[in-house]
This record gives structure tokens, C-alpha cells and sequence, in this order.
């Protein structure tokens, strides 16, 4: 699943996927921050597929 990952004003990397409405993450570098993404968008998902059963 594609994502993007910018910078804040603060210097934080906040990745984001835009396939998936509020799927987000951050990380003090890219390489943190494309990890943490990862992680949030199998989350997502499971919690979309969970949510389907009901």
C-alpha cells in the first residue's frame, strides 16, 4: 500500500496513507517513520476486517 511521508514544523516525519482516512503515523526519521506506517496501516486493516464480520 503506497503512503507519504513529510516533514513538520518541527522536524517530525509524519507518514500518512491516503488509501485509508486517518491512517497516520510519525517517527524522528523517515526510516522510523516508514516502520511506524507500516505498522499503523496492518493495523487498520485488521481492525477494517474485524468490523466487517460484525
Amino acid at each position: 500500500m503506497k503512503f507519504t511521508i513529510t516533514t513538520d514544523e518541527d522536524g517530525m516525519y509524519i507518514a500518512e496513507c491516503p488509501s485509508i482516512p486517518g491512517c497516520v503515523s510519525q517517527g524522528t526519521t523517515a526510516e522510523e517513520a516508514e516502520r511506524n506506517i507500516q505498522d499503523a496501516i496492518k493495523e487498520c486493516l485488521a481492525v477494517r476486517a474485524e468490523n466487517a464480520k460484525r
